[in-house]
């Protein structure tokens, strides 16, 4: 089955034609920037998942939070669906468009509005740059830690959405960690404010929720992070092996030893010739595998880490370590593993990047899986993952062009993925559900609990308006994957959608 989601969603929702859903929204908002001819719309039709494209009714282009409550009341009444995108840089298909609902695009949304040092704190709309926090922070000692290797292009709206990690987050978190407020907007048109600016806020922690909540609960539009200290000292070490399941058993061994690195980064033979051939790191591009390693905190407890590291590579292996000689030398380690994604991207006409979560310890039998899963279909996988937190990244190499390449790289992309599941782990760790894995979300939960996921679903958007046909699948929708039971030929839950 193809991942994308099951059409007969849309139909269900009887949306009225595009004619009548422009006049009103235009006679409703006619300030508000509303695209609708096919040219206009065409570089809405994907977002970073490529391959996959649909053109949407319509793209609204507001610029104020009364435009976003009134489209949102408009919607609701009509009975049109929202899908809200940010960047464009997801790559699980969750802000790909439908083909009878209004996308809308909060880019215009872009104000960094405050920075306060005493608190450590920055507001900002979502529409502000992963980076750009970080810059504005910086004349203060500050800087936002979760760092997506998109950071330079992602919005903060959608890092709260998919809840997105990076490279940095072993040691300081993922975005819901770093998040004290969110402001939104509900299907209704209706403003909440969820969390506080405190560590702590009264009531259900509704916070948490809306993180990697992908767009299907409310509309986010405006964002409180926290900023950190710029570190005093960091050194990065860079590892090499003459075995993959050698690195994996290193990073364990890592946190074994009681250290927990700033950054723990894994690349396979495959990503270390591609990175180095696009951006010069300094990788052995004769090795099997590389770890990078940063330590960071007071210059002289780092030093010690970095001793310690040292020994435990050793220990666990290392055919050579590296350590960066200077700053310079450190951002060039790192900026290699942040360009490895386009740098795989010029081996292959295409590839599809895969995103799955297994536990540490389960690293080097996981690997062997996917070198396995890969001589089997006859497409080559490129590995890069924050090893620290076991956070995979698969790049599952194909050209499109040939016919059926594109449903092995499905296929690969899909038993990967459950090989996470099996492990103990997850089919996702920060690139979302979406469209993408909509299918594996059968393999990793049961029906008591979609049913939950169903509920928390419709007591935000009962009509399920919000980015409907993403993140949770329809019990027939599993049982059509084959990966749920049916009992008597009934399907349980009988009060959940069917179609």
């Amino acid at each position: 089955m193809n991942i994308l989601y099951d059409e007969r969603l849309d139909g269900a929702l009887a949306t009225p034609d595009k004619g009548s859903v422009l006049a009103d929204l235009q006679q409703a908002l006619p300030d508000m920037t509303l695209l609708h001819r096919a040219e206009d719309l065409r570089p809405f039709e994907c977002d970073g998942l490529s391959v996959y494209r649909v053109l949407p009714m319509l793209v609204a282009m507001p610029h104020t939070l009364e435009q976003v409550e009134i489209l949102m009341r408009r919607c609701h009444a009509l009975g049109v669906p929202v899908v809200t995108r940010g960047a464009g840089t997801g790559l699980s298909g969750g802000a790909l468009p439908l083909e009878k609902g209004v996308l809308l695009v909060m880019s215009r949304f872009a104000r960094i509005l405050d920075v306060d040092p005493q608190a450590r704190t920055a507001r900002v709309q979502p529409g502000v740059r992963n980076l750009a926090i970080s810059e504005a922070a910086a004349p203060h000692g500050l800087y936002y830690a979760p760092d997506p290797s998109s950071q330079i292009a992602c919005s903060i709206g959608g890092n709260v959405a998919e809840n997105a990690g990076g490279v940095h987050c072993l040691k300081y978190g993922l975005t819901v960690h770093n998040v004290l407020r969110l402001d939104v907007i509900t299907i209704e048109g209706e403003r909440m404010t969820l969390g506080a600016d405190a560590f702590d806020a009264p009531g259900f922690d509704l916070l948490a929720l809306f993180n990697g909540s992908e767009g299907m609960l409310g509309v986010i539009t405006e964002i409180t992070v926290k900023l950190l200290p710029q570190p005093q000292c960091a050194k990065v070490l860079m590892a090499s092996f003459d075995d993959v399941g050698k690195a994996g058993k290193a990073v364990g061994d890592i946190i074994a030893a009681g250290i927990v690195p700033g950054g723990l980064e894994m690349m396979d033979k495959l990503a270390i010739r591609a990175a180095e051939d696009f951006v010069r790191a300094g990788y052995p591009v004769g090795a099997e595998a590389i770890l990078l390693c940063e330590l960071d905190g007071v210059e002289s407890d780092v030093d010690d880490d970095c001793q310690a590291v040292r020994r435990v590579l050793e220990a666990a292996g290392a055919t050579a370590i590296d350590q960066a000689r200077d700053d310079a030398e450190r951002a060039r380690f790192w900026a290699g593993r942040k360009a490895a994604f386009p740098a795989v991207g010029r081996m292959s006409p295409d590839y599809y990047c895969m995103d799955g979560t297994i536990p540490r310890r389960e690293l080097p039998r996981v690997l062997k899986g996917i070198a396995d899963l890969s001589e089997q279909y006859g497409l080559a996988v490129a590995n890069v993952f924050h090893a620290g937190d076991g956070n995979m990244h698969p790049l599952i190499l194909f050209d499109a062009n040939q016919p059926g390449e594109l449903e092995l790289a499905e296929t690969v992309g899909g038993r990967i993925l459950e090989l996470c599941v099996e492990a103990g782990g997850s089919i996702t760790g920060e690139h979302g559900v979406g469209r993408e894995k909509i299918n594996q979300m059968c393999s990793q939960f049961r029906p008591d609990e979609l049913s939950v996921f169903h509920a928390v679903k419709a007591a935000f958007d009962e009509s399920r308006l919000l980015n409907p046909g993403k993140n949770v699948p329809t019990l027939a929708r599993c049982a059509e994957f084959g990966a749920m039971h049916v009992h008597n030929g009934e399907l349980p839950h009988p009060e959940l959608p069917r179609f």
